[in-house]
Order: structure tokens, then C-alpha cells, then sequence
């Protein structure tokens, strides 16, 4: 077992394939949406707002912020997917090349990061979701099946007098850390 990927339990009569590089020589396996998704413009009513307000000099409030935040924040994309590899790789998420250019469809931090120790959580099997933003115009819906983004397997080094983390991972997206 090196590595590669697994449906999770909850997209198993799903009908999903596993991701799979496009090309002989692409380093990326495309990953698939898990089902339709309707991707929300940022260009939404509170965040203009914010805008306007700015132009016009006039005071915000601590709730116009948060309004405006809540159109500005990512959306996680399921995959119905889980990833193994060896304990000194990581699975690094990109965009697709097109995504960007043609829908306008980023991922805010530019690239993912999937631990080894994130397959099999208990919170969600390891499921691998793509964090997007939409700075398009118009909402944009995600097909089942229609290209997410993709993943690359990366071996990584660590440092000669690390200290070894003792922490155990024990939950899912965004439990590394706590």
C-alpha cells in the first residue's frame, strides 16, 4: 500500500471515479465533484455594499463586516474522496489551470494541503473537499462529476533536530493544530 484513492463509505453506491491523471505526463489526478453544487458569487449584495459605503465615505458597522464576510468566505466543494500515501508524503490540492481563467473558480489559500494522518479520520473518513471562491459574476453550478481541481502526491523532508509532534490528529478538515 503507497499510495492512491478510495471512495468514502457515505458516496459508495455513488457511482464516482477515482481521480485520474488526464495525461501521460500530467503530475496531477483530477479530482470530481460529488454531486451539484451551486458556487455563490462573492459579487452578492452585502459585499458590494461594503463598496458603495467605502466611496461614499460613509461609517461601517461590526454588521456590514460580517455581512460582507459571509459572501467573501470559501464554499467546501465535496469529492466523495479519501487519499493514502506513505507517512512522508502529503497530497498537495490545486487549481486547475482553466478553472480560474474560464469561471472564475480559485482556491483562496492557492493550494491545499492533505496529511497522511488525514485518511480515515474519524470525522469524515478523510474525505477531501475543495475549498473555493467564486469571483465570477454570475453563481456558477458544479455538475457531479465536472472537474474540481487536482491533486499531486509529494514526498517532504523535515529537519535534522525537529522536535517530533506528539499530537495525534483526531478530527477532519482543519483539526491539525487544535
Amino acid at each position: 500500500m503507497n499510495r492512491g484513492f478510495e471512495v468514502v463509505s457515505r458516496y459508495q453506491n455513488a457511482g464516482l471515479t477515482l481521480p485520474q491523471r488526464a495525461t501521460q505526463h500530467a503530475a496531477g489526478y483530477d479530482f470530481c465533484a460529488a454531486e451539484d453544487f451551486v458556487l455563490p458569487s462573492i459579487w452578492k449584495l452585502n459585499f458590494v455594499k461594503i463598496f458603495k459605503a467605502l466611496r461614499e465615505q460613509k461609517p461601517l458597522t461590526d454588521q456590514d463586516y460580517e455581512d460582507a464576510n459571509h459572501v467573501l468566505k470559501p464554499y467546501l466543494v465535496p469529492t466523495g474522496i479519501k487519499a493514502y500515501m506513505g507517512d512522508d508524503e502529503f497530497l498537495m490540492l490545486a487549481n486547475r489551470s482553466s478553472s480560474p481563467l474560464k469561471r472564475g473558480i480559485v482556491l483562496p489559500n492557492g493550494v491545499g494541503i492533505v496529511d497522511a494522518d488525514y485518511y480515515g479520520n474519524a470525522n469524515n473518513e478523510g474525505e477531501i473537499f475543495f475549498q473555493l471562491v467564486n469571483f465570477g459574476v454570475r453563481d456558477q453550478v458544479i455538475k457531479k462529476g465536472e472537474r474540481l481541481g487536482q491533486g499531486i502526491f509529494i514526498p517532504y523532508l523535515t529537519s535534522d533536530n525537529e522536535q517530533a509532534p506528539q499530537m495525534k490528529r483526531t478530527g477532519g478538515f482543519g483539526s491539525s493544530g487544535k
